[in-house]
């Protein structure tokens, strides 16, 4: 399940993410006498598994029930970012964003803001900061300086976009709490997969951690459909924001309601009667933004 905690009782690889992501982190915003500033914003870390399916294949994008688990390779953001007035594009209130596989990129995050052609995989951050910028005040936006890295093989069919994409979601989160108290949801009753929007004053302190789970997938799942024109269903991104340890997550794709489903025994011999799970890697590229799946759905 996604976590914003870099404490000692976190698996090790996923330690392992946090440690390179604070290297890269450092290396590339660590000295910058020109955004001096940014050193006074708060440090966020935060994380989110990818997914295999076990039932339930091209059924959530039709409405149905699917079966999948989060796996143990994750994407981790860590870096500092915060809440600011917006005055228009200026070096004061942009993000830098890096990943181990990609120079850093620079932007404005605006209700203008457009894809971008050139570096496709920052379009699913934006796309997800676009999903929260609504729950800012008129006058606010981000600014954030974001390291990211994962071992969720990229083109593998594990969700690696939907793992970066909560990743992001709950860095935000994390900025939002610590800003005012929490997310406004002013978006909240928008229908996932469309970008029509109708406001509500719903927060995080009225919303149960269940919600809070099914709201983010379907803001990263938007995220993936308007601003990366991907037509993808919810699965993955609800079993990344919802996923348990060692645990199923049965989704009703039409409802959003959604139950955990034990593997094997829950009794003492759990460990005995539980099943192994085989992901075989095929060595066959994976993107549902491109070949036949668009056009199918």
């Amino acid at each position: 399940m996604p976590t914003t905690s870099s404490s000692s009782d976190l698996p090790l690889n996923v330690q392992s993410l946090i440690g390179q992501a604070k290297d890269l982190f450092e290396k590339s915003f660590g000295d910058d006498d020109e955004q001096a500033e940014r050193t006074n914003l708060p440090i966020h870390c935060a994380s989110a598994p990818g997914r295999v399916n076990l039932i339930g294949e091209h059924t959530d994008y039709t409405g149905g029930y699917v079966l999948p688990l989060a796996i143990g390779y994750n994407t981790v953001c860590y870096g500092r970012g915060g809440i600011v007035k917006y005055s228009g594009p200026t070096a004061s209130n942009m993000c830098r964003i890096v990943s181990t596989n990609n120079s850093i990129v620079e932007f404005n995050v605006s209700p203008s803001l457009s894809p971008s052609s050139t570096n496709k995989w920052i379009n699913y951050v934006q796309g997800v900061m676009l999903q929260y910028l609504p729950d800012l005040k008129t006058e606010e936006t981000f600014v954030l300086d974001m390291a990211i890295t994962g071992d969720v093989p990229l083109g593998s069919g594990l969700s690696s976009s939907a793992s970066l994409e909560v990743a992001t979601a709950v860095f935000l989160e994390s900025i939002m709490e610590q800003h005012n108290g929490g997310v406004a949801y002013s978006s909240r009753d928008r229908s996932h997969g469309g970008d029509d929007a109708t406001a509500t004053a719903t927060t995080t302190t009225n919303i149960s951690p269940k919600e809070v789970k099914m709201e983010r997938a379907v803001r990263c799942q938007r995220a993936e459909n308007v601003f990366c024109n991907v037509p993808c269903g919810i699965m993955d991104q609800f079993v990344s924001s919802a996923g348990c340890h060692e645990k199923l997550l049965l989704i009703d794709c039409r409802s959003l309601d959604f139950r955990e489903v034990s593997m094997g025994s829950d009794g003492e011999n759990s460990e005995i009667d539980a099943p192994v799970l085989v992901v075989a890697n095929s060595n066959v590229t994976h993107d549902l933004g491109a070949g036949e799946y668009p056009i199918r759905v």
